[in-house]
C-alpha cells in the first residue's frame, strides 16, 4: 500500500491531484467507494505518463455530476449505457467518473451491463493491464487490485485478453490493441496475437457500435504523438473502419512537432498543457471543411469540440494582454502565464507571430526560469532563516521574482532585503560554575582511606622477576672506611630520617642478602628489622623488641667486605635505602603482611625492660641466582 500512495504523491501533477482529491470528497459525501482504475494504473505503475485519470464509483455514478462540477469540473460529455461522466478539471486534467458494472454479450457489440463491485468489474474489462485498481478510501488508500495478475503481463510489456473471447464480443478492443502498442511499444501475448488476426480476417469490426468509433478517433486525438498512431492503424487497416478522410499524409508533422516540444517546454516550469485541442487544426491540416465538420460530429466527448472552437478567440485575447504592459515587468508575466489556461498559453506560445510576445517566451523558457536556481540558499541559513520558519515557502518565491527582476545583484543587496525576514539570534547558553567545595574532616578521611596500600606480596613478585643488586652501604658505614659521606638534599633528607629508625641488616664473610636488607628498610614496614649477625651465628628475633637507632647497633665495620666498599666508592650519589626492591630469596623467610606506611618510629625510652624474645631457627642460606 505505501508503495502505491507514494506513486499517487509522485507521479501524478499538483492539478492531476487535486482533482482526484475533489472527486474523493464528492464520493465520501455520497457514502460511496471511489478507486483509480484502467490506464491510469496502468501507466502509474509501469512509470508512463499518465494522460488522463479514470475513476470507478461503486454506485451511480451519475448522481455525483452537479457535486463535481460545483468544484470546479467542466462536464464535456456522458454516456448513459455506462454510466459515465467526462470531466474536465482546470490545469489541464480529463478525468472519466463511471459506475462499477458487469457485462455480459447476447450479441457482438452490444453489451448490457449491470451494476456490480469493484471486483466484477475489472474482471469485464479488455485486458489484464487495464484490469486493476488502487483504492482510494481512507481506510485502504493505496491498495492494490489485481484480480487477472495485470502486473506479471505489465512487467512482460505485453497485452493479453482478460476474456477468451475479448474480440468477439467488443470488437474495438482490437483497434485499441493496435492503439497501445503503437503508443508504449508493447507486444500482443501469442494467443491474444492469434485471435486477433481471426477477428481480423473474420471481420469481427463489422459489429463496432457508433459510440466506440467516436470515442477511438477521440483517443488518437489526445495521443502524446498522433502520427505514429495513425500510421500504425492504417497499417493495420482500422482507418477504414474509423474515419477514411483522416491520415498522417494529410496533417502538418513538422507544427505537431513544434506543439510536442513546446509541451515539454512548459512542463517544465510547472504548465501542463493538454495538447490534444491545439494540435487538431494541425491534425486535419489537409482535409476539407466537410471532412473536418464531419469528423468533429463523430467525436464522443462534445465539450471537446467546444474547447478547440473557443481556443482561437481565448489565444488572441491572451496575446494581447501578454504583449501589453501588464507583462512587463518579469515578475508580472510569470504570474501571468501560470494564471492563464495551459491550453491557451501553449496556443500563444505555437501560434503567435508577435515579437514581443516571443521575445518574452524565449527570455520565459531561457532566462526567468533560471532564477529560481540563484535564490541565496547559504546566505539565508547564515541569517537563521530556515525552512522550520513559518512563510518560508513565501520568502522563496518573493525572492525568485526579485532575482527575476534584477533586485539582488549583490550580496548586501540580498542582506537588505533579507534583513527583515532573519530571525534575532538565540542569547547565548548560561555559565554554570560550581564553587570547590570545602575540605571537611569526613572528606579528608576518605581521602586518608583511599591511600593505596602496599601489598608486599606484589612487591616480591616484581622482585622475583628482577636480578637482585647488592645493598647500597649507609652514609655511617661509608666514614667507616675513610670514604666521603654524600650531602643529601631536601628529600634526601627527609629519606635519610626515616631510615634512622629502622636498622639495617648487613650480612658479614657471605654472600649479601639484599632482599633481607631491602624488605626491612622499605618505607611500607612497620615492624622492626631483626639486627645483623655472622653467619655461624643464630639469628635473634626481635619483632617484639622497640626499634633502636642505627648508631646503637653493633659495631659491623670490620666485617664490610671490601668489594661493598669498592662499589660504595664508585656510587657517591647512592640512592635511599628505602627505595630498594626486595629479593625473592628473602621474601619467603618472613611472610608478607599488608601494612599502611606511617611515621618514623621515635627511639624507645631505655627505661622500658626488653620482653625475652624467643628463639628463632638459624636463617638459611639464600640459593645462589644463576
Amino acid at each position: 500500500m505505501a508503495d502505491y500512495i507514494y506513486l499517487l504523491q509522485t507521479r501524478l501533477t499538483p492539478a492531476q491531484q487535486t482533482a482526484l482529491q475533489h472527486v474523493r470528497d464528492v464520493a465520501k459525501a455520497h457514502a460511496m467507494t471511489v478507486f483509480l482504475v484502467g490506464g491510469a494504473v496502468r501507466d502509474l505503475t509501469s512509470g508512463s505518463p499518465v494522460r488522463d485519470l479514470d475513476i470507478a464509483i461503486q454506485g451511480n455514478a451519475t448522481k455525483l455530476k452537479k457535486d463535481i462540477q460545483k468544484v470546479g469540473a467542466t462536464l464535456i460529455g456522458e454516456h448513459a449505457a455506462t454510466q459515465s461522466l467526462f470531466f474536465n478539471f482546470p490545469g489541464g486534467v480529463r478525468v472519466e467518473v463511471s459506475s462499477a458494472l458487469s457485462a455480459t454479450w447476447p450479441k457482438p457489440g452490444k453489451p448490457v451491463f449491470k451494476p456490480a463491485t469493484i471486483l466484477e468489474d475489472l474482471r469485464r474489462r479488455d485486458f489484464t493491464a487495464n484490469a486493476m485498481a488502487i483504492s482510494l478510501n481512507e481506510g485502504s488508500l493505496g491498495l492494490l487490485m489485481d484480480p487477472l495478475n495485470g502486473i506479471a503481463d505489465l512487467e512482460n510489456r505485453e497485452l493479453r485478453l482478460v476474456s477468451n473471447y475479448g474480440f468477439i464480443e467488443d470488437p474495438v478492443r482490437m483497434i485499441r490493441s493496435q492503439r497501445l502498442v503503437a503508443r508504449m511499444g508493447w507486444h500482443l501475448e501469442e494467443k491474444t496475437h492469434q485471435r486477433y488476426e481471426t477477428g481480423k480476417a473474420e471481420g469481427y469490426i463489422s459489429a463496432m457500435s457508433e459510440w466506440d468509433r467516436g470515442y477511438e478517433l477521440e483517443e488518437i486525438l489526445h495521443e502524446e504523438d498522433p502520427l505514429r498512431v495513425l500510421r500504425r492503424l492504417e497499417s493495420e487497416g482500422w482507418m477504414q473502419a474509423l474515419f477514411p478522410a483522416l491520415s498522417a499524409a494529410k496533417a502538418n508533422e513538422n507544427e505537431i512537432s513544434k506543439i510536442r516540444d513546446l509541451t515539454g517546454q512548459l512542463e517544465v516550469v510547472s504548465i501542463f498543457a493538454d495538447p490534444s485541442a491545439v494540435q487538431f487544426p494541425s491534425l486535419v491540416a489537409k482535409l476539407t471543411a466537410a471532412e473536418v465538420t464531419e469528423l468533429k460530429a463523430l467525436l464522443a466527448r462534445p465539450g471537446f469540440v467546444e474547447q478547440i472552437a473557443a481556443l482561437e478567440p481565448a489565444t488572441r485575447e491572451f496575446g494581447t494582454t501578454f504583449a501589453g504592459k501588464a507583462a512587463a515587468v518579469p515578475s508580472d508575466a510569470w504570474k501571468l502565464l501560470h494564471v492563464t489556461s495551459p491550453e491557451v498559453v501553449l496556443s500563444l506560445a505555437h501560434s503567435s507571430k508577435s515579437s514581443p510576445v516571443q521575445a518574452r517566451f524565449t527570455a520565459f523558457f531561457n532566462d526567468w526560469s533560471q532564477a529560481r536556481t540563484k535564490v541565496p540558499y547559504q546566505l539565508m541559513q547564515e541569517m537563521r532563516i530556515t525552512p522550520d520558519l513559518p512563510g518560508y515557502a513565501e520568502l522563496i518565491e518573493k525572492l525568485h521574482f526579485a532575482i527575476m527582476d534584477g533586485q539582488l545583484e549583490t550580496v548586501e543587496m540580498a542582506k537588505a532585503f533579507l534583513e527583515p525576514y532573519s530571525p534575532p539570534a538565540p542569547p547565548p547558553p548560561p555559565t554554570l560554575r560550581r564553587r570547590a567545595a570545602k575540605a571537611t574532616k569526613t572528606s579528608k578521611a576518605k581521602a586518608k582511606k583511599a591511600t593505596p596500600v602496599v601489598d608486599e606480596t606484589l612487591a616480591e613478585m616484581a622482585a622475583a622477576e628482577s636480578p637482585a643488586l647488592p645493598p647500597t652501604p649507609t652514609p655511617a658505614e661509608l666514614e667507616a672506611f675513610g670514604a666521603p659521606a654524600p650531602k643529601a638534599s631536601a628529600p634526601k633528607v627527609a629519606a635519610k630520617k626515616a631510615t634512622e629508625s629502622k636498622p639495617v641488616e648487613v650480612k658479614v664473610a657471605a654472600p649479601v642478602k639484599a632482599a633481607t636488607v631491602k624488605k626491612d628498610v622499605a618505607p611500607a614496614k612497620a615492624a622492626p628489622a631483626k639486627p645483623a649477625a655472622a653467619k655461624a651465628a643464630p639469628a635473634k628475633p626481635t619483632s617484639h623488641a622497640p626499634a633502636k637507632p642505627v648508631s646503637k647497633a653493633a659495631p659491623a665495620k670490620a666485617a664490610v667486605p671490601a668489594k661493598v666498599v669498592a662499589a660504595s666508592a664508585k656510587k657517591p650519589a647512592a640512592k635511599p635505602v628505602a627505595k630498594a626492591v626486595p629479593a625473592k630469596s628473602a621474601a619467603k623467610a618472613v611472610p608478607a603482611k599488608k601494612v599502611v606506611a606511617k611515621a618514623p618510629l621515635k627511639p624507645a625510652p631505655k627505661k622500658a625492660p626488653a620482653k625475652p624474645a624467643k628463639k628463632a631457627a638459624p636463617a638459611k642460606k639464600a640459593p645462589k641466582r644463576r
